[in-house]
């Protein structure tokens, strides 16, 4: 299964687009659509340059086939295209760690449809504290993880 442009278009939506380089809230040097620089932690020396928007795009389509792989092989289920998009957009914000060890896949994985839409509001903390943004986030994604594909 592959990421539909309504996914995309929630990444793009909550992470933005940003030509240079830049910490983001969790310490971790970014760039382009909330890609990550290495290992986050130091800024080597030829990231320091504004990006195109193509050049960020390009780096959306990579991290993304890195998350579907990951999806692929942590979900046992058949999804619908919009619950696919919607664990490509929390797991694009978390990381695939994060999703193997949430409640979210669990309940994926053990057909609690329900119980999965409500586990996505667990994850709206950034350092222990409830983030308005996250918030607003996992209820959008929760929402296109309930919508009716057509």
């Amino acid at each position: 299964m592959k990421t539909s442009l309504n996914g995309l278009n929630l990444i793009k939506k909550y992470e933005g687009i940003k030509t240079s380089p830049y910490i983001d809230s969790g310490g971790l040097w970014t760039v382009g659509i909330g890609h990550l620089i290495g290992d986050g932690r130091t800024l080597p020396a030829e990231w320091n340059r504004l990006l195109t928007v193509n050049e960020c795009l390009a780096l959306l389509a990579r991290d993304v086939a890195r998350f579907e792989r990951g999806i692929e092989r942590l979900i046992s289920v058949r999804l619908t295209q919009n619950q696919y998009d919607a664990l490509i957009c929390f797991t694009y914000n978390v990381g695939l760690g994060a999703l193997q060890r949430s409640s979210i896949r669990q309940k994926i994985n053990r057909g609690d449809t329900k119980g999965a839409v409500k586990s996505f509001y667990k994850y709206n903390k950034d350092n222990g504290k409830v983030v308005k943004g996250l918030t607003a986030r996992r209820n959008a994604e929760a929402i296109l993880f309930c919508k009716v594909s057509s």
